[in-house]
């Protein structure tokens, strides 16, 4: 039994009306679409390959395909003005949720209405762990963005992601080293974990590794990276995925509102 004046001194020192993190609007919308047993899609538009009015362009041509969420990110992206421009000119044009896919300080924008705020925890450099989020931090704060708690993991071949990030790069072939990265995210407070092959990669990271996170935790997980037909979506969201990341593949497409809807029927069959 506690004694009496440890009990009162740890009254004093632990506020009684402390509360946990609660999930913003952002969040809760997502996890209102996968309760209804539905996959999430998020397409993503990097801010450093368009114009503000080419990224509008493709936000409403996604968000009328179907799109549950807006995207803005990129390994190097642009920042400032330009990114600026670009996400007020999407939320004119859009009435799902704009989120920031950040791939450094500078990538955050006061228009937008939440981002992840991830950790690489893969990563060699400690900036990419916890540095970027320290200097980042009072930036969200100060412009009311909501920060979604998430875990990146960057597997092999990485890409233009890995090379930035410093990324220890995961193999394709060992479900058991994702999973360990997942549970540790989880009990660190996490609530997304984002699998990323890399922007362009020659295939997503495979439905084996999924199963894996899947059964062995909670955390919403997103796949980023090589995700390169409908079919392909619609396999991983089966596997065990909550939210699928489809950006080149409509950037690239000569019907990209045909593909969006294609894409979102896929991500949005129930499993």
């Amino acid at each position: 039994m506690m004694d009496r004046k440890v009990g009162r001194y740890v009254r004093r020192i632990i506020p009684a009306r402390s509360k946990p993190v609660k999930k913003g609007k952002v969040e809760k919308y997502i996890d209102s679409i996968i309760m209804d047993g539905r996959g999430v899609f998020m397409g993503l538009i990097d801010p450093d390959k368009h114009s503000p009015e080419k990224g509008a362009e493709l936000a409403k041509v996604m968000y009328e395909g179907g799109a549950d969420v807006i995207m803005l990110g990129g390994s190097i992206g642009a920042q400032g003005k330009d990114l600026d421009e670009m996400a007020k000119m999407i939320k004119e044009n859009v009435s799902v949720p704009l989120h920031l896919f950040p791939g450094n300080i500078g990538n955050i924008t006061n228009y937008a209405d939440s981002t992840y705020f991830m950790s690489l925890l893969n990563s060699k450099n400690p900036y990419w762990i916890s540095g970027a989020q320290s200097l980042g931090a009072h930036m969200i704060k100060k412009y009311k963005i909501e920060a979604i708690p998430t875990a990146y993991l960057v597997f092999e071949p990485g890409q233009t992601v890995g090379y930035v990030g410093e990324a220890k790069l995961l193999p394709r072939s060992k479900p058991d080293l994702p999973v360990a990265y997942s549970l540790a995210a989880q009990y660190m407070g996490m609530r997304f974990v984002i699998l990323e092959s890399g922007s362009g990669a020659p295939s997503s990271v495979p439905v084996e590794i999924v199963r894996a996170v899947r059964e062995m935790t909670d955390v919403n997980i997103v796949i980023a990276g090589g995700v390169k037909t409908p079919d392909d979506a619609r396999a991983l969201i089966r596997s065990g995925a909550n939210c699928i990341h489809i950006g080149t593949k409509i950037e690239d497409d000569k019907k990209p509102l045909e593909q969006v809807r294609k894409f979102a029927a896929a991500i949005h069959s129930k499993k």
